[in-house]
């Protein structure tokens, strides 16, 4: 069954957050190359998730709207 895309956009967030907390990790073990790629990585999950969550902000006020 297809998520939501509430759920979608949920797990785009829980994905970054992931990304942050390995970076942080690395960045803990002094493995500041590793630290900086989950980091790029967290935030490209970031920005999708809030593109996404941007989308169904626009789709619900158009929703209202009608």
């Amino acid at each position: 069954m297809p998520q939501s895309s509430h759920a979608q956009a949920a797990e785009l967030h829980n994905l970054a957050a992931h990304a942050h907390a390995a970076a942080a990790i690395a960045h803990g073990k002094a493995d500041h190359l590793s630290a900086h790629e989950l980091s790029e990585q967290a935030l490209e999950h970031s920005k999708n998730a809030h593109r996404h969550s941007e989308q169904l902000l626009e789709e619900a006020k158009k929703t209202s709207e009608a």
